[in-house]
């Protein structure tokens, strides 16, 4: 089992049109602050973000929220928070917030969930860092991504031993056990140039 102090959590500033998004996000916050883990999200008070903030600092638990500039003037921050980080750039944001965590969480969101988790999931791959990155899966919602993913594998894109750095399940409480007990090996990123 690793030893961390801080989650990442990758989620939609929107709420989804399933209710169990928005459960699925309260949950989650909840188990965070249950089992003294920080919370490091996005910095935003809407969507999920939202949600999956409250549920942490409600039951008790540290937030950290970081936002840029920009998202700031759009009064979309969370005000609220253990403390709030605001950068210049969403570049600086993604940078900010892999420094700050041990481990990473996607819930349901749009395309900054998806860029977020990418990103993530490229650096793991190519050596960046070695933390553990999972997705909360929520009524299938994944379920294309996932089998993208294998396909992708099949089909000689990604290696299996990458295919691996990403954890999922649909129970909050079962990723956050697979993550804090991930020892997946890290194996960093070749290109065969035996190959055409």
């Amino acid at each position: 089992m690793r030893t961390w102090k801080a989650i990442c959590v990758f989620c939609g500033s929107s709420l989804g049109i399933r209710p169990s998004y928005r459960l699925a996000a309260s949950e989650l916050g909840q188990l965070l602050a249950a089992a003294g883990l920080t919370l490091v999200y996005g910095g935003g008070n809407v969507g999920l973000m939202g949600i999956v903030a409250d549920s942490a600092l409600a039951a008790g638990g540290e937030v950290i929220g970081v936002i840029p500039q920009a998202l700031v003037a759009k009064e979309v921050s969370h005000s609220g928070l253990t403390k709030l980080h605001i950068v210049n750039s969403m570049h600086e944001r993604k940078a900010l917030m892999v420094s700050l965590s041990d481990g990473f969480v996607a819930l349901p969101g749009g395309f900054g969930t998806a860029d977020e988790l990418c990103e993530i999931l490229t650096w793991a791959q190519l050596g960046i860092h070695q933390k553990p990155v999972g997705l909360l899966n929520v009524d299938a919602f994944f379920d294309p991504l996932l089998e993208w993913m294998n396909h992708a594998t099949r089909e000689g894109f990604i290696r299996p031993e990458h295919r691996h750095l990403l954890l999922d399940d649909t129970n909050p409480g079962r990723l956050l056990s697979k993550l804090s007990n991930d020892q997946a090996p890290r194996v960093e990123k070749w290109i065969d140039r035996a190959k055409p």
